[in-house]
Formats: C-alpha cells, structure tokens, sequence
C-alpha cells in the first residue's frame, strides 16, 4: 500500500480523488474535485460510532465489516469506473485511518492500483490553512462600484483576457448581500471557501498583482483571512461607474428574472426586506418598500434599495480606502473591463520602465 502527502498530491495533474467520508462529512468541507464515494451513510457512521463509544474498538470494527460487506462489489465496480480514466488513483476519509486503509486493501486485491492520502482531508486542511497566508500576490488590484454595476461580470472578462483574478463571491457561494443567496442555494461554508481560495491563489504564483472585487470581511458564510484584506487595504483602487438604469436592469436580469415564479422566490425576497427595514429610518421610505412587495414590483423595489439604502452606504464604506482612484465610465461589463485592461497594460509598462519591479 502507497501513501502520499498532501504535497505530492498538490503536484499531481488532475489526479481522480476519491472521498469515502460519510454525505455529511462531505457536504461539510472536501477537497476541490473530489469524487464521495461514501463507505458508510450518516446514519450507518453515527451507529458505528456509537458503538466504538459504548462497546469498544473490536465491536465496532465488526459492525462495520457486517455494513462494508455486503457493499464491496459495487463499491469496487464504481472505483474501477473512476479509475478507467486513466489519472492516479487517490483514497481519502477523515484522517488517513481505517477507512481509507480498507478500501486501497480491497482495491489491490481487485487488481486496481491506488494511493491512500495520507492524513487524509484532516492533513490537507491543516496544509491550506498554514500555506494560504504566504501565497497571496504582493499587490492587489480592487474593483469598486455601486451595486449593480457589474463587478463580478467584469472581473469574469478579466480572466477570460488572461488577467489574474481571485473571485471571492465563487469561493463563498455568495453575491456579498442581504439577497446574496437567491439562486445559490446557501453558500459556502468557511471550509468550502479555504479550499476554494487555496486552489485560486495557486494559479496565481508567477503574478506579481491579482483582482478582486472590495468585498467586506465576511461573505455570507465566509470570512477572508486578514492578510487578503490587508491586500485589498492597500490595493489599487478602481471604480466602476454605470447609469442607474443599466444598475436597474443588470439586476432586474440577475436576481428576478431567472427565479421570481419559483416558489420560494417570494418568500426569500420578503426576509431580504424585513431586514433591509431594520436598517431604514424613513417611514415613507418603509412603506413603498413594503408597496413594492406586495404588488410583487421588484424593479422598482431595486430602484428604492439602490436609493435609499446601498447607495448612500457604499459611499460611506469608500472613506475607508486610503489613496485615490482610477475611476472608469462603461455602460456594461465587457466595456469596463476593455478599459481596465488598457489601465492595467498602462501600469505594467510604467512598472517595467520606471521602477523596476516596483508595482
């Protein structure tokens, strides 16, 4: 039986990685690209673990050999599936243990070659969180605008022209709102997004620079570590600016017009309200905001929170940034980026002749 660190299977490419934890333990934080192929279900591991409690270590190996058995065949038919692909074979549970050690076992008496990982997803979380903080690029380019001007679209055109880009909204599952769910199901939770985060900053060694949008410290369920806001503190600051209607309708298209017949549309929109209400003094200002919700007229709905409520407090939270902007004028994303792209190339070339390899 082989086992590989957490380093040897980082450089390893596009190994097949399979993941026998429970659905629970899957759902809770894995490794970007795994494959579950549980072992045990939820409740077949809460009951062996009952019994290791309870009986002792003997017993309840032996009730997971009684649950194990019955599955092998189908088990090693689905890993010899996964493992036709041609890619090494990688097996992990919780902390390289018994599990793991099983299934490389039945596996090698079934003739298919594979490595267990060793310390399993316990190491290589352990490994991200240590790595993460030394792998960011030295300067930080961050996008800024009022709510709906496109950030996020924009940051996607920069990557599709080559530009590196970190998008923390993926990572979290999360557009950074009070309606950031809508579409997204609940987002990302702190493990999802450090493995996320981890795998985005290794495409970006050679950068001297990366992009990014100037979220708030937490998104949704997700927090930044420090030294990313400390980038983003300290970045290059540039700020989108589009008209309020083009504002309107990017997100009139983004979160209404996919989803307002579903049926839970409605309802996620109306806690989205309730809490925007603790926030807002204005009675009149309440009160068409309750209108727009029970005539179910989300356009307009937008056009009052972006008045009333998103604007005025962007424009508060830009006074934490220090140093000026690079402020650009697009009527839609792919415009914006062209023009930050041309800013950057300016910045490169000034870097190059100028200073060296000062940003």
């Amino acid at each position: 039986m082989k086992d590989i660190t957490i380093k040897e299977l980082l450089t390893l490419k596009q190994p097949i990685i399979i993941d026998i934890r429970s659905p629970v333990e899957f759902k809770d934080g894995a490794i970007p690209g795994a494959i579950n192929i549980p072992l045990f279900s939820d409740e077949e591991r809460q009951e062996i673990g009952t019994i290791y409690k309870r009986e002792g270590p003997a017993n309840a190996k032996w009730r997971a050999m009684e649950v194990v058995s019955p599955k092998i065949p189908l088990l090693l038919k689905t890993l010899k599936v996964a493992s036709s692909k041609g890619s090494e074979l990688i097996i992990h549970c919780w902390r390289g243990g018994m599990r793991s050690k099983a299934v490389v076992t039945f596996l090698e008496f079934a003739g298919i070659y594979a490595s267990r990982l060793e310390g399993g997803y316990k190491a290589y979380r352990q490994y991200i969180l240590a790595e993460i903080p030394s792998m960011f690029p030295e300067k930080a380019v961050v996008l800024h605008g009022l709510t709906g001007v496109g950030k996020t679209e924009v940051l996607k055109y920069l990557k599709e022209m080559g530009y590196p880009t970190l998008d923390l909204e993926e990572m979290a599952g999360h557009r950074g709102s009070i309606f950031g769910t809508i579409g997204l199901e609940d987002g990302h939770n702190q493990k999802m997004f450090d493995s996320l985060l981890f795998q985005g900053l290794k495409e970006l060694q050679d950068s001297p620079y990366f992009l990014m949008e100037a979220e708030s410290k937490r998104i949704g369920k997700a927090v930044q570590p420090e030294e990313l806001l400390n980038r983003k503190m300290q970045g290059l600051n540039i700020h989108l600016h589009t008209p309020v209607e083009q504002r309107i309708k990017h997100l009139v298209s983004e979160y209404v017009l996919p989803y307002e017949n579903e049926p839970w549309y409605y309802e996620k929109i109306s806690d989205g309200i309730e809490k925007v209400l603790r926030w807002v003094k204005n009675e009149e200002i309440k009160k068409m905001l309750n209108e727009t919700l029970v005539d179910r007229n989300y356009r307009e709905m937008i056009r009052i929170l972006l008045e009333n409520y998103y604007d005025p407090r962007y424009n508060y939270k830009r006074q934490e940034y220090e140093g000026g902007f690079i402020e650009i004028f697009a009527d839609d994303p792919k415009t914006a980026a062209e023009k930050i792209a041309v800013e950057l190339n300016n910045l490169a070339f000034y870097r190059e002749k100028a200073l060296g390899n000062k940003f």
